[in-house]
């Protein structure tokens, strides 16, 4: 009697098994057939609006690689003006000799500084300011001022964002300063969600300006 129901148990594991790999192999079949999402991100964008300065929000797909870049100010790169001052941030590939045109405040100068560092730091990853999805900045107001320069800030922003008619697919021109608005540095229909606010200071000395992003590859892309 022991030896019957020891072979009946045997049996009915061994049925078990055949059951269970058999489920496991249509699992794994169906799941080596079930196509890969190739969503990546999307924009929200308010409805109506032709050129629209940033997102209402982002939607980033499950398997999207995303690179999250640090907190990034401007360069140095103006020997006219002391160490550590804002001047001493003004780009001077930009404005020649730090001087700057009517209109032009420092922190639109700073601004453009660090978006240019911005697509720096993204192009060594393989990446572009396209794949740009969301945004943080951090304004500190300038000396003799008592409010962050958001004008200032948001010219900058559109040097290098937001600066395509979303209907027509024109490029949007762009001021500098009080300038007549031209050609802006760099054509970009991207509209990240962003946020902009005013902080006490910035950890480098005579920074106005600090921006942090987050970038997604292109489907079917990795980090290099």
């Amino acid at each position: 009697m022991k030896s019957f129901r020891t072979k009946a148990m045997t049996a009915a594991l061994a049925a078990s098994a055949l059951i269970a790999g058999a489920t496991s192999c249509s699992s794994d079949e169906a799941a080596a057939e079930a196509p890969g999402s190739t969503f990546v991100s999307k924009s929200v964008l308010e409805a109506g609006e032709a050129n629209p300065m940033i997102a209402q929000g982002v939607a980033i797909g499950g398997g999207t690689a995303v690179y999250k870049s640090s907190g990034i100010g401007p360069g140095a790169s103006n020997k006219a003006a002391p160490e550590g001052t804002p001047e001493s941030y003004i780009d001077t590939d930009v404005f020649a000799g730090g001087a700057l045109p009517a209109g032009v405040t420092i922190t639109e100068a700073q601004g453009i500084n660090a978006l240019k560092r911005i697509r720096d730091n993204l192009e060594a990853q393989g990446l572009t300011l396209e794949d740009v999805v969301t945004m943080r900045v951090f304004l500190d107001n300038a000396p003799g001022t008592d409010r962050a320069d958001y004008a200032g800030w948001n010219r900058a922003y559109r040097q290098f964002f937001a600066n395509t008619n979303l209907d027509t697919g024109d490029t949007e021109l762009v001021p500098v300063g009080t300038a007549e608005p031209a050609a802006p540095m760099e054509r970009n229909s991207a509209r990240p969600s962003r946020f902009a606010l005013e902080v006490a200071s910035l950890p480098a000395a005579g920074w106005l300006v600090e921006v942090e992003v987050d970038a997604v590859y292109p489907d079917g892309e990795e980090p290099q």
